[in-house]
């Protein structure tokens, strides 16, 4: 900080101090009950200017080091800068540095955020691609070696591939628009038993090919959500299950209600899920001891409905025991307030 910076930002304080000296001489000089002659009152301003300088020299000094340092801070990385901040030596200067400390603590935690968002983007992609080229490569290997003539069983195969295709593709656009889902939600009153049944009937090829069974239970009831959004997360529930669920195996969908909420029961008589990795379900790229073992999985699908029933303002939660069956309930609260959804 230069002389000239230091002084032009005391000007109201110049101002004051020439205004006072003023009204005191003034008063001194016009009062007759005081005589004090000219030449006392210039002495009296030549002290207090020259004691008036020597405070605005003892408090420039300190500020010149100060700010000497804080422009050296310019040689540093942005990451060093807080470490090597200049002590603080009045209050004015400590609210400054802890303002600065809190501004770069919530700046570094924005920055590990994205970070984070940015790695699990591009696993999820990573993962994505190699997951969709093998219905891909299943589809040209059935083409090529049927190339001579087509039957049913062969399209039905290429069908299936398809299919995992559009779930894949599918998978991905949702999973883009989670962030900016304040933006794609509209809720409205639904009917619980339609939605289910949708996304059943989208499924029916797997549960024919399967010979898995299905029973609706006590459905018939309405809900506050977003239709869309709510068929993707029951249809990640739904798809789960059948792939755990094997040939002639059933799965119960029904509901519960009391004052507090609704619950949505998707149950299945499949493999389950061992104890250890039951605290893990819902982290992303989890497969566990099925998805490794037995099962081709992305661990993305129960991933995205847990994160998306928080955003709908709904829960998730699962209840299994291996080798018997899994349970998974979504909570539809009564009271809330769906202009906080975020």
């Amino acid at each position: 900080m230069r002389i000239k910076e230091y002084l032009a930002d005391r000007i109201k304080l110049f101002i004051f101090y020439i205004v006072l000296m003023g009204v005191i001489s003034a008063v001194m000089y016009l009062n007759g009950a005081i005589k004090i002659g000219l030449g006392n009152i210039i002495y009296i301003n030549s002290l207090g200017l020259t004691l008036f300088l020597l405070y605005l020299l003892y408090e420039y000094l300190p500020l010149k080091k100060y700010y000497g340092s804080i422009s050296c801070l310019s040689k540093y990385k942005a990451t060093e800068i807080i470490n090597n901040l200049p002590k603080a030596k009045s209050h004015e200067q400590t609210l400054w540095t802890e303002l600065l400390i809190r501004i770069d603590k919530e700046h570094g935690q924005r920055f590990q955020k994205f970070k984070e968002e940015k790695r699990e983007s591009s696993e999820f992609v990573t993962t994505w691609v190699h997951e969709v080229k093998t219905p891909i490569a299943v589809s040209r290997l059935l083409i090529e070696n049927s190339r001579d003539k087509f039957d049913s069983e062969t399209l039905r195969s290429i069908e299936e591939e398809v299919d995992k295709i559009d779930n894949f593709v599918e998978k991905a656009l949702y999973y883009s628009k989670i962030d900016d889902f304040s933006k794609d939600y509209f809720v409205t009153e639904n009917n619980i038993e339609q939605i289910v049944k949708e996304v059943v009937k989208k499924n029916a090829k797997t549960f024919i090919n399967k010979r898995i069974t299905i029973k609706l239970m006590n459905l018939d009831v309405s809900i506050s959500t977003d239709k869309k959004w709510l068929m993707f997360l029951i249809d990640q529930v739904l798809a789960n299950a059948l792939k755990y669920t094997d040939e002639g195996g059933k799965i119960i969908v029904s509901t519960e209600t009391n004052s507090k909420e609704d619950v949505l029961i998707i149950e299945d008589n499949g493999i389950g899920i061992k104890e250890e990795d039951m605290k893990r379900v819902f982290d992303r790229g989890f497969t566990g001891y099925n998805g490794r073992n037995e099962y081709k999985s992305t661990g993305m699908g129960l991933y995205l409905a847990k994160k998306l029933a928080a955003k709908l303002g709904h829960d998730i939660t699962v209840e299994s025991v291996y080798g018997k069956y899994t349970r998974v309930k979504i909570r539809f609260p009564k009271l809330m307030d769906y202009f906080n959804v975020t």
